[in-house]
């Protein structure tokens, strides 16, 4: 497996007035990182110039010697686009044409945010799983035109169980299709993180490496810099190998699954970023062996 890092994982640094997202891509490569997911941004007012943008930051990654990975979006088809599902649909193709002028092999994009939203359309997994399978069929022929394969991340709490994605992936039932597993986003759900791996890893095409600091909901809200899981524990992002997330065991579970892509970093902890970035490369790394 190969080590990359989640341009998010920067945080403000990709910002014009600190690093910038070129800057950032140097310390990727600085750090021992071998490829880069992006995340959307900045504002364009047309779609010819976020592709321009797209195609250079790209051009710009060729020249460094760094994969251009992953595009990871944001996607809403149970409520966006005020819930006209096909224009919905319609946005996200625009979003595949961006990561195809990035270079990405990969974009991933949501079912939706989850809550509160999906609580307040008080209604099941089951009901809304044929909307859902046919947004994401309706894309990923689409990016299929264009050289790109889709996928979903267990990310978002409605959207988050493994085998609440398990079901989706194989309702999907196309080959362009599969899983972003994040092996930390499952503690969000409050599900066994190395299980969850194990069940959902034989249909990963992208893979996240990711740590949470956990308390039980049992105790006192521990303050600012946590959130609270489905069922009210308490998160909060961690340097790889610093937090409670098993990571070798759930690189143990991707290797046993014969998954051999990126285990690419996104780092939310409190740390500064550049330093959290460096350790978790140093110890994800180390884990893999």
């Amino acid at each position: 497996m190969k080590v990359g890092v989640s341009l998010y994982s920067f945080h403000d640094y990709c910002n014009p007035d600190k690093l910038g997202v070129k800057g950032c891509i140097d310390k990727v490569k600085e750090l021992g990182g071998e490829g880069v997911d992006f995340v959307e941004g900045p504002h364009f007012d047309t779609q010819e110039q976020y592709v321009a943008y797209a195609k250079d930051i790209g051009d710009y990654c060729k020249k460094v010697g760094i994969e251009a990975c992953c595009f990871c979006v944001g996607s809403d088809f149970l409520n966006g686009c005020g819930g006209d599902l096909d224009a919905e649909i319609e946005r996200v193709k625009k979003l595949v044409d961006v990561a195809a002028a990035y270079g990405c092999k990969f974009m991933r994009h949501d079912a939706t945010p989850g809550y509160p939203a999906s609580v307040k359309t008080l209604r099941s997994f089951d009901a809304v799983l044929p909307r859902l399978v046919k947004a994401y069929k309706a894309v990923t022929e689409y990016a299929k035109t264009k050289g790109v394969k889709t996928c979903m991340e267990n990310h978002g709490f409605f959207a988050q169980d493994p085998l609440r994605v398990e079901k989706l992936v194989n309702a999907v039932g196309d080959e362009n299709f599969g899983l972003l597993v994040d092996m930390g986003n499952f503690a969000c759900a409050d599900v066994d993180n190395a299980i969850a791996v194990g069940m959902c890893a034989p249909y990963a095409i992208h893979a996240h490496a990711k740590d949470f600091h956990i308390k039980s909901g049992k105790e006192d809200n521990p303050g600012d810099g946590w959130f609270q899981s489905r069922a009210c524990n308490y998160l909060r992002g961690a340097i790889i190998g610093h937090g409670n997330v098993p990571i070798r065991q759930c690189i143990n579970a991707f290797k046993r699954a014969g998954y051999d892509g990126y285990l690419m970093i996104e780092f939310e902890g409190m740390e500064d970023p550049i330093k959290g970035i460096s350790i978790g490369i140093n110890n994800l790394k180390r884990f893999i062996g």
